[in-house]
């Protein structure tokens, strides 16, 4: 089974329903001990990236046991941003730091939030965006992204390119929120799920 972390900067409802709909099952572990049994770990989140400093030490510790495990885990939107180093939002507040790099404010020469639909410029092959076609839309919401770093899998531009994908043999991110965007979103749980299960 996977995993949906509740850390209260989520809408689990709707993630929850993504991942119905994408065939899986999840639950929400109520410690880090209940990890163990986990397949896969989905963090999600919206709002600030204060929220993140909700998953603590003994959080931190039983994600990095999971990754440990070879289980995959899998950030959205503020989820993603977590797997960074940090945030120019709240700098006293680290990031999972699996990945090298920052989240920085989207330049002002355009709305901020970013909210809405726009497109994904897929720059290398992805498990995660597995039969997802290079232009495909997705749906944001945020007014932070992660830097371009070597595991961005996919580009969005607003005033300036962020990273919208990211992924390496066990992490997974999208700025975006898959299961607000649609059958392209669906496909992209569907292709974690499959990802989790014990054949892949």
């Amino acid at each position: 089974m996977i995993a949906l972390i509740d850390y209260g900067a989520g809408n689990l409802t709707s993630v929850r329903k993504g991942f119905a709909a994408a065939g899986a099952e999840l639950y929400t572990p109520r410690t880090p001990r209940d990890l163990s049994r986990a397949s896969g770990v989905v963090v999600p989140g919206v709002g600030h990236f204060t929220a993140t400093g909700a998953l603590g030490n003994e959080w931190r510790l039983a994600i990095h046991r999971s990754l440990d495990r070879g289980i995959r885990l899998f950030g959205i939107c503020l989820g993603q941003q977590w797997l960074f180093e940090g945030s120019e939002e709240d700098p006293q507040v680290p990031g999972l730091g699996v990945i090298k790099g920052w989240c920085r404010r989207l330049p002002p020469t355009l709305k901020v939030p970013h909210v809405g639909w726009n497109s994904l410029d897929i720059t290398r092959p992805s498990r995660l965006l597995a039969g997802i076609e290079p232009g495909t839309q997705a749906y944001f919401t945020h007014s932070y992204a992660a830097d371009i770093t070597p595991e961005a899998v996919a580009t969005t531009t607003h005033a300036a390119p962020f990273a919208s994908v990211v992924e390496t043999d066990l992490l997974f991110g999208v700025q975006f929120h898959p299961e607000k965007s649609g059958n392209a979103g669906i496909q992209m749980l569907r292709n974690f799920v499959a990802l989790c299960s014990p054949s892949a």
